[in-house]
This record gives C-alpha cells, sequence and structure tokens, in this order.
C-alpha cells in the first residue's frame, strides 16, 4: 500500500486525540494542520513532513 495520493503529496488523517500526550506532539499536529478527529490534510512528501508524521504515527493514519 503506497501513502502517495498524487505525486510527491501524502494525505495524513488525524484518529486519536492529543489529549493526555506532551506539549510536542500537540505542537507536531498543529504544524501538519491537524486540529479535528477524522479531519484529513494533503501535504507535500518531503522528509521533514515525513519525520513530523513518524513522531505522532499513533495519532495519525497516512492514507493512499
Amino acid at each position: 500500500m503506497t501513502a502517495r495520493s498524487e505525486a510527491g503529496q501524502v494525505r495524513v488523517k488525524l484518529v486519536r486525540s492529543a489529549i493526555g500526550y506532551d506539549r510536542g506532539q500537540r505542537a507536531t499536529l498543529k504544524g501538519l494542520g491537524l486540529r479535528r478527529i477524522h479531519q484529513i490534510v494533503v501535504l507535500p512528501d518531503t522528509p521533514a513532513v515525513q519525520g513530523m508524521i513518524s513522531k505522532v504515527r499513533h495519532l495519525v493514519r497516512v492514507e493512499g
């Protein structure tokens, strides 16, 4: 399963609440543009974005 919806882009969905997690993880979600549960954002597939996704991988799902 590929994580890329279009060439050079990745779709990220927030599937769990950030309540109870540390400030850094909440800031990472904000940096990704995720505010609400089940919200989907389309982001460029860059190493910086991939690093942010890996930091909060237990809260998000990467959709293809």
